[in-house]
């Protein structure tokens, strides 16, 4: 009820929609717009606005662009998406968990070369989102989910620790160079070393990242971020320390909007493009994804991941062939946009079109903001996106996640970040692998005063039916463990306390059969059959029923001997064993029935 009361609009419980407001949100919510959200959406647009400038700026250097590239960056991705994104105030743009890949991938091609940066960036966008789109259009929606939390945390640390470093020496005022993380931080310790440190930009850089952390912490609902961005400017500018103390500043902007224009670059670049543009795609697509299914919980509707997907692949293209780069969705603009009163993509609008008029009108108000301030500004934000305890907790928790989250740590802040980003996925891939090939099964046996049957190895008291390996597999059966579970179903055989005459498998956890399982069942019956054992099965799934009746299995087996639950099983065995003395049994075992 809470969820419904917030919703935000008459049309905020729905799903998806129908039609053309399917594919193209924007439509339905222009459709339903009421009068009452202009002014709200507009002025949350303007508060936006300010966020997005420094912050779009920013992320361009952090990524290896000229400035002014994170406004292009800007404009025509949150135009993009207001037309095309299902989330109501989710905000995209330039984004700190990307800068590094971003960099590591067309920084190394570029030979220095700006104008050649700027086209390989641009190509870069391009190739997410066509990835972006096809994975939405085939309904990869729920790809991103095979990246597990622990992997996660790792290369996100890893992200936020290399975009922190290469950030220190614009706060430092010198210029470091290196290839990868370890030769950054060498060529950082000596830079400083050598007395390269110009202390005025670095009083700069040092009091716009107090003052932005200070703001986030004591009052979070005023833009630390502008408040740090504009005081810079104006000491910058009153004092003339460009000049005077040779602060680096950004300099007049080019006037006017980006223009149409595809990305020329040489053909052997794309493979390496490519590469960049598939880790780009799962972190962006990852990111957004939780970012917009929290809000939508928050305002009471729904989104379509596949149509997220779409909107996202929409907006790279859009920023790709407006001299932009790749983006993503914010976890700090969009909680501004919410919190200054959002109601619809009209706020993300009105960002884009004051960013528009910045660039036409007043292209030199920035001319003396200062390189510290905006590195000031990424570090920052960087250091939101490391998570110390979410790391700690695993090492409490669970000691082999936290290995994989530091192996994906390492993997991206010491071999690369593309590089990292696919050891990320192999190790998630690896993860999951491992534990459907080694499931956890059980023998079951009756414990005295429980219903059921339970676990021989956490009830060492429970009592095996005689005659009878009751074995529980919490797997679904496939090729990858098909050979596992024949072994440990004649081992349990093997160590029964009486020699076994009946198997039964528990398989309510076995959610699938393959055909290389189909066979291995195929060999473990003929196996217990040359021993005199009946292989059963209780509780088994009819969508899994019907796939051993097409292998021609669910005959061989004999339909008898599926039974729906495990005391159906128990009592046909005891039915079919009358020779044995079952009353001790029986008297034990009746306050367990």
């Amino acid at each position: 009820m809470e969820l419904q009361q917030r919703a935000p609009n008459s049309f905020a419980r729905t799903g998806p929609g129908k039609g053309v407001g399917r594919w193209v949100p924007g439509l339905r919510t222009l459709r339903n717009y009421q009068a009452a959200w202009l002014p709200k959406d507009l002025a949350a647009g303007l508060v936006l606005t300010a966020i997005l400038v420094p912050v779009g700026m920013g992320y361009a250097e952090a990524a290896g662009l000229p400035a002014i590239y994170g406004l292009y960056a800007t404009i025509f991705p949150l135009i993009a998406y207001a037309i095309f994104g299902p989330s109501r105030i989710l905000v995209l743009g330039p984004d700190s968990s990307l800068a590094a890949i971003i960099a590591a991938t067309i920084v190394p091609l570029a030979g220095g070369n700006t104008e050649y940066l700027v086209a390989l960036a641009g190509m870069l966008a391009l190739l997410t989102g066509g990835l972006c789109i096809l994975a939405g259009l085939a309904r990869f929606g729920f790809i991103t989910d095979l990246l597990s939390k622990p992997i996660r945390l790792g290369y996100v640390n890893g992200i936020a620790l290399t975009v922190l470093v290469g950030q220190l020496p614009k706060i430092l005022g010198f210029s470091a160079s290196g290839d990868g993380l370890v030769q950054e931080s060498i060529s950082l310790v000596q830079g400083v070393a050598q007395g390269l440190t110009n202390w005025t930009s670095f009083a700069i850089g040092a009091a716009c990242l107090a003052i932005v952390l200070l703001f986030k912490r004591r009052w979070p609902r005023i833009p630390g971020v502008l408040v740090a961005v504009v005081a810079a400017t104006l000491v910058v500018s009153v004092f003339g320390l460009a000049a005077a103390a040779g602060v680096s500043v950004v300099g007049p902007l080019p006037q006017g909007l980006p223009s149409f224009q595809f990305p020329n670059v040489a053909p052997n670049d794309l493979p390496a493009l490519a590469a960049g543009a598939l880790a780009i795609t799962l972190v962006a697509f990852a990111d957004t994804s939780v970012l917009s299914r929290t809000f939508a919980l928050r305002g009471g509707y729904t989104v379509d991941q596949n149509q997220e997907m779409i909107a996202l692949g929409v907006a790279n293209v859009a920023a790709g062939l407006f001299q932009g780069f790749s983006i993503s969705s914010s976890s700090s603009r969009t909680p501004v946009a919410e919190s200054a009163g959002a109601k619809t993509q009209l706020t993300g609008v009105t960002g884009a079109l004051c960013i528009a008029l910045l660039l036409l009108f007043a292209p030199t108000l920035l001319q003396n903001l200062p390189n510290a301030a905006l590195g000031a500004v990424v570090i920052a934000s960087c250091m939101s996106l490391v998570d110390i305890k979410g790391v700690a907790r695993l090492y409490r928790l669970r000691r082999g996640e936290f290995v994989l989250s530091i192996v994906a740590f390492l993997g991206v802040a010491l071999i690369g970040v593309i590089q990292g980003i696919f050891i990320a996925i192999a190790l998630a891939l690896l993860a999951f692998i491992w534990r459907a090939w080694r499931p956890y099964d059980a023998v079951l046996g009756r414990v005295d005063g429980l219903k059921g049957y339970h676990d021989i190895t956490r009830y060492p008291e429970a009592r095996q039916v005689p005659g009878l390996v009751l074995f529980r597999w919490d797997a679904p059966l496939f090729f990858a463990n098909a050979e596992v579970f024949r072994e440990h179903v004649l081992e349990a055989v093997a160590a029964a306390p009486t020699p076994a005459q009946w198997v039964v498998v528990a398989a309510e956890p076995v959610t699938d059969v393959d055909i290389t399982a189909a066979e291995a069942l195929t060999a473990l019956d003929d196996d217990l059959q040359k021993a005199g054992i009946q292989l059963c099965f209780a509780e088994m799934k009819d969508p899994v029923k019907d796939r051993l009746k097409r292998y021609d299995l669910y005959g061989k087996i004999g339909a008898e001997h599926f039974f729906p639950t495990l005391g159906r099983a128990v009592d046909a065995y005891q039915e079919e064993h009358q020779e044995v003395d079952w009353a001790d049994w029986e008297d034990r075992d009746a306050g367990a029935a």
